[in-house]
């Protein structure tokens, strides 16, 4: 007698509980690591603003220098905590960002420059500016600073970066709680 093999069954493709054990994985891979995500997220918006910042502050510089007139940042928030801050000359009053951008200007005062942050924005900004003052002024001769301080960019994710501006107009960023890569600690 000659038997025929009998023909096997091969299963193609997965079965419904092999992809819903799969998923189930992926979802505990992906929730583990979305705070992480977020958290280097928020860093790399705040370390966006913080390098724009550095470049506006090194454009004040050379303006002041350039036009030989003082060139001042003025810091400017409102009550729903929006803030901006405008790069002009003139006198600190002279201009103001939070109902326009550009900015508006009196007496002759020339915006250079309006960032405005909204209230609402990822990334929220205080300043401790020396004399209590609002505002950065650049000297025409080398380009010195009359008032100096420090600028903090900070993030709801707790991501903070502190921008110091010295006597001498330079700005030296630092990262006011702990250790931060590419920051050295404040």
């Amino acid at each position: 007698m000659h038997h025929t093999p009998l023909a096997t069954n091969r299963q193609r493709g997965l079965s419904l509980l092999e992809i819903t054990i799969a998923l189930s994985i992926m979802a505990i891979v992906v929730g583990a690591a979305a705070p992480s995500f977020q958290r280097m997220l928020a860093r790399r918006v705040v370390e966006g603003r913080a390098t724009e910042l550095i470049g506006d502050l090194a454009l004040a510089r050379a303006e002041a220098v350039s036009r030989n007139t003082t060139v001042r940042v003025s810091f400017i928030k409102s009550s729903d905590a929006a803030a901006c801050y405008v790069l002009h000359t003139g006198k600190t009053e002279d201009c103001s960002c939070l109902t326009a951008a550009p900015a508006v200007c009196i007496h002759g005062a020339q915006e250079i420059k309006t960032i405005v942050i909204p209230a609402n924005d990822a990334v929220q900004m205080q300043w401790g500016l020396s004399h209590k003052s609002s505002y950065l002024a650049f000297e025409p001769t080398r380009g010195t600073a009359s008032s100096y301080g420090s600028i903090t960019l900070s993030s709801a994710q707790s991501a903070a970066i502190k921008l110091v501006v010295n006597s001498m107009g330079r700005v030296r960023a630092c990262a006011p709680a702990a250790a931060w890569s590419g920051y050295k600690s404040c």
